[in-house]
């Protein structure tokens, strides 16, 4: 049940963002005026919860991400997400995780002489 659940849970996030980055690039600018009004307060608070719950303790560790057998040392993963999407990301955005593709394969490196040869 708690499975299906969080299925369920994820499922929904995924498309509340989806459906926040549709409209960011294809609404009108008083409909997007009005979804930026209504959103921007909710997302920044998500944030600030999310972030919060990952503060470090008084060792610098996140208590979030560490376990009994391993500390993680802060800023964790979700700091470091953070700091690259709402600081040093926020002229580049980049579409959803689950929508990206995955990263290409880079070709065998040829030497020089090889590439030269084969013309």
């Amino acid at each position: 049940m708690d499975e299906i659940l969080g299925q369920v849970l994820r499922n929904a996030v995924w498309e509340r963002l989806d459906l926040l980055s549709e409209l960011a690039s294809r609404a009108d600018a008083p409909s997007l005026l009005s979804v930026a009004r209504s959103e921007l307060p909710r997302l920044t608070e998500g944030w600030r919860a999310l972030l919060a719950a990952h503060e470090p303790d008084e060792r610098g560790n996140c208590p979030e991400c560490s376990s009994r057998w391993r500390q993680q040392k802060s800023p964790c993963s979700v700091w470091r997400a953070a700091y690259e999407h709402l600081v040093a990301g926020g002229l580049a955005p980049r579409p959803p995780r689950h929508l990206r593709s995955a990263p290409p394969t880079p070709e065998p490196i040829r030497s020089r002489r090889a590439v030269a040869g084969a013309h």
